[in-house]
């Protein structure tokens, strides 16, 4: 990466730091994936119970398979076998000790923006698990909730529903049309601007374009 936007990222991530503690959360700024991965597996004790959301950049970084291969009690719905299994360890994922995920756009000030078509990931956000790990590369940084939104909609969800295979017509067009289509990933929307139990929520910023 250019040593003048590494610079960049690395200033505005300082700031976006101070923007999540003073919302109760915690934030970590990772020069490299690797870096990033190593911060994640230190905050997350052994033999902890972990699930995650459909995130990308939580695959990007390692965490995904480090976490599956290491010394920890992993729910992954992927694996489930059939729809009720899917539901049973779905459920179980709001009892875990650590729930990794991403944010579909984070703010300069430590605001979170999250959209969802289940709704799996952005209630597990809300609330259940005891933690809420977050790996986010800094392509997801805009200036305001508006902005977040607006990623999150025109940017995020056309390339979801797109990587799914969704019939919608952000999927054919590539951006938001507010569709109600049957297939449509903007059901429920997230901002996230504190958190009511200190530390539950865990941001690792990435010097990095991660995720969608």
């Amino acid at each position: 990466m250019n040593e003048n936007r590494a610079k960049r990222n690395r200033l505005l991530g300082e700031r976006i730091i101070k923007g999540l503690v003073s919302r109760n959360m915690e934030g970590y700024y990772a020069e490299t994936k690797e870096a990033a991965l190593a911060k994640a597996l230190e905050w997350i004790p052994e033999g902890s119970s972990i699930s995650w959301g459909g995130s990308v950049s939580v695959n990007e970084i390692g965490l995904k398979q480090a976490v599956c291969e290491g010394n920890y009690k992993t729910y992954n719905r992927e694996a489930a076998k059939t729809p009720e299994e899917k539901r049973e360890i779905e459920l179980i994922a709001y009892d875990c000790d650590y729930f990794l995920t991403s944010a579909n756009a984070i703010t300069e000030d430590g605001i979170l923006v999250n959209i969802d078509g289940i709704g799996n990931r952005v209630s597990a956000i809300a609330n259940g698990p005891r933690n809420v790990l977050m790996i986010i590369g800094m392509n997801k940084v805009v200036k305001d909730v508006e902005n977040a939104v607006s990623r999150a909609r025109n940017e995020a969800a056309p390339v979801n529903a797109q990587r799914f295979g969704l019939d919608t017509p952000c999927s054919e067009y590539g951006t938001c049309f507010d569709c109600k289509s049957k297939d449509t990933i903007c059901c429920q929307f997230l901002v996230t601007r504190f958190s009511k139990a200190a530390g539950r929520i865990k941001v690792i910023l990435v010097n990095d374009d991660l995720g969608f």
